[in-house]
């Protein structure tokens, strides 16, 4: 994969509304991957060994991993996540012309409905494993989430 592909690749996840991207071919991995409320993503090539991210500065995969173990810290054990169960387009209401599920605020008890996730052309409902109230909704309406990707923060109780 030549330097022209990569930016390619690099603008099309830039546009996107992916937090995360990897591609592996052979002994080649490249990862894309955006920060919360940072518009820069981090790009990392085992291959080449080289980290490039949208505003030139180089950022490597231990980057990921603090990153990720700080979000991990910033969620108290007060606070819940629901994540995706599946790869696909989560959607907050059954239709465009139906309310949400649940806003931020609203009081969510263990096994309800609150998102769609549509992957393959089928809809799936995507249940509370936990009771409390909507703290954070972390993607937006018709975006693309990955598996396992927190979607709702819950204050339980």
């Amino acid at each position: 994969m030549d330097e022209k592909e990569i930016e390619r690749l690099l603008d099309k996840f830039d546009r996107s509304s992916l937090k995360n991207f990897e591609l592996a071919q052979d002994d080649f991995k490249l990862t894309f991957s955006k920060r919360e409320g940072d518009e820069h993503a981090v790009v990392a090539d085992s291959a080449q060994a080289a980290a490039v991210s949208t505003n030139g500065l180089g950022h490597g995969q231990k980057d990921q991993q603090s990153q990720a173990e700080q979000r991990d810290a910033s969620v108290s054990q007060n606070v819940a996540e629901i994540k995706a169960p599946l790869v696909g387009v989560v959607y907050f209401a059954p239709s465009p012309d139906k309310p949400v599920f649940k806003k931020q605020g609203d009081h969510v008890e263990k096994g309800d409905v609150v998102c769609v996730i549509e992957a393959m052309k089928m809809i799936n409902e995507v249940k509370s494993d936990v009771t409390g109230t909507i703290a954070n909704i972390l993607v937006e309406d018709g975006s693309m989430v990955e598996y396992d990707q927190p979607i709702f923060q819950v204050t339980k109780g």
